[in-house]
């Protein structure tokens, strides 16, 4: 099996609502916390692809939203 298929990685958020993978085995850097998902690359893009489907920062939402 190749690194690529049985690596773990989790999807992280950061305050204001954006998202990335992590490496499941390291310790989550500062600012970002872990959303409870947890899988291969493939299914934790899909994950992220889901849900975050307004890129824009949350600051920038919430001062648009007025």
């Amino acid at each position: 099996m190749s690194d690529e298929t049985t690596r773990q990685y989790l999807v992280v958020a950061n305050d204001e609502e954006q998202y990335s993978l992590w490496e499941a085995d390291r310790p989550v850097p500062a600012g970002w916390h872990p959303q409870g998902v947890r899988g291969s690359r493939a299914e934790c893009l899909a994950h992220i692809e889901r849900v975050w489907t307004d890129m824009r920062p949350l600051s920038l939402r919430l001062s648009m939203a007025g």
